[in-house]
């Protein structure tokens, strides 16, 4: 037996030690000269502001993932808040979300004066659309399926329901973009869908965002909304109700991408589905590796179904304390990043759910003197927070994000878990509170 790292044995790796091979597994995004030749000619050129690369980047997105049209955004958020805007978010209106999410998947709808509805979660931490139903009212809207942790959310119920109820569906693949539901590309499902492509995504290309849709009156909405300098004679407009409103950002925005970034973009396009490929690859074998252990479940999809974890973004895992003896989750990932030691971070993983932040309780934006989130409201929505007890109870835990298949190292990487489940039972002693002490609990929050 091996003794835990976190009561004196000795970690995978020292500080400073990291062998060259696994820092190449960890390394994200993958720049090569191309990447790098195509940021110096945006340079050279003083092309930051202009759009002739952003355009070309939007049509070959939008080949690539199966839409008639994408519009590229400064970031995520901005996408997100442009999607609402395609679909006539307004006010009083009403959308749902799942709670189990980043922020930005749902609080630009209180700029438009509409009302966020919280979904609870299944135990992939997706939108349970067995729960969709009864949070629906008369001003519902419409359906956000943020596709969390690149784990699909289950499309097929998901827009029989918005069919049966007449509601818009935005998709949030800011987790997911390539991932397949079925064998289909997710955000070719709802009316439109969003993205970031912010540095820290498994498309990564500095700061970006994008939005795609097959349906043109949205697409135009879209392009209106943060696009002044391209809402103008020059695009052919077939909506009359957007032609009086030339040369304005109808949001009162301006969502420009930077060409910096559309430049990376498009490098990185060519490349990525093979990226992700071996990403899958590497993160599959790992959760082999611990499959059937107690206390820990993997959160990934059964890819003889067609469907998949995309780039695995931020990946997780389930964890069950009661399989381990009531070991609290935070014990467990600190003891696991003790195991791992330097660079690894202890992570109880995921955000925290919405519905439980003060700003969706009584935050007020404009000083109307109600929260927002209800100032608009035929009905105070925080009463059905109480129903969101999944979001609450499940719990997990980051595991290392690894983009490359190096067996060797993907097997000792997962021999530190498993160590620390078949030892789970040393931190359970009272005298052991130094697995308590000097933890570092990072939930992720970098999804813009």
């Amino acid at each position: 037996m091996k003794q835990l790292a976190i009561l004196g044995g000795e970690p995978l790796f020292k500080e400073g030690q990291l062998p060259d091979e696994v820092k190449d597994m960890l390394k994200w995004p993958i720049i090569t000269k191309e990447d790098e030749d195509a940021a110096l000619d945006v340079i050279r050129n003083n092309s930051y502001s202009a759009t002739d690369i952003t355009q070309k980047f939007e049509a070959e997105f939008a080949e690539w993932i199966g839409t008639k049209h994408a519009v590229a955004y400064c970031n995520g958020t901005m996408s997100i808040a442009a999607a609402m805007f395609g679909i006539g978010l307004s006010k009083g209106d009403e959308i749902i979300c799942s709670t189990k999410t980043y922020w930005a998947s749902i609080v630009p709808a209180s700029t438009f004066g509409a009302t966020a509805v919280f979904c609870d979660i299944d135990e992939n931490l997706s939108m349970d659309p067995e729960k969709i139903e009864q949070l629906i009212s008369p001003k519902t809207k419409a359906i956000i399926a943020v596709h969390y942790v690149g784990y699909p959310c289950d499309m097929d119920k998901i827009m029989a329901i918005a069919k049966k109820h007449n509601l818009k569906v935005i998709e949030d693949v800011s987790h997911a973009q390539g991932g397949l539901y079925k064998g289909k590309r997710l955000g070719t499902f709802g009316d439109v869908a969003a993205m970031s492509l912010m540095s820290g995504k498994s498309f990564a290309a500095g700061e970006l965002g994008i939005v795609v849709t097959d349906d043109r009156h949205i697409y135009e909405r879209v392009l209106a909304y943060g696009h002044y300098d391209r809402n103008n004679d020059r695009f052919i407009t077939e909506s009359e109700e957007l032609f009086p409103y030339y040369h304005m950002a109808l949001g009162g925005v301006k969502g420009r991408a930077n060409q910096l970034c559309c430049a990376l973009a498009r490098v990185q396009l060519k490349y990525y589905d093979e990226r992700c490929a071996e990403i899958r690859k590497a993160m599959n074998y790992f959760w082999d590796l611990l499959e059937g252990l107690p206390g820990i479940r993997a959160i990934r999809t059964d890819e003889s179904t067609g469907s998949t974890m995309a780039g695995f973004y931020c990946a997780q895992g389930i964890y069950k304390p009661e399989e381990l003896h009531g070991l609290p989750v935070k014990v467990f990932a600190e003891a696991v990043a003790r195991e791992l030691g330097k660079p690894f971070y202890a992570s109880t993983g995921a955000n925290y759910p919405l519905h439980t932040h003060g700003f969706f309780k009584t935050f007020d934006f404009d000083g109307s003197g109600m929260p927002t989130r209800i100032a608009n409201a035929d009905r105070d929505v925080r009463e059905l927070d109480k129903n969101l007890g999944e979001s609450e109870r499940i719990q997990c835990f980051s595991v290392p994000w690894l983009k490359k298949y190096n067996k060797e190292w993907i097997e000792k990487i997962a021999e530190c878990y498993k160590n620390v489940i078949e030892n789970h039972e040393a931190l359970l002693s009272p005298e052991k509170d130094g697995a308590n002490q000097g933890g570092r609990w990072h939930g992720f929050t970098n999804m813009d």
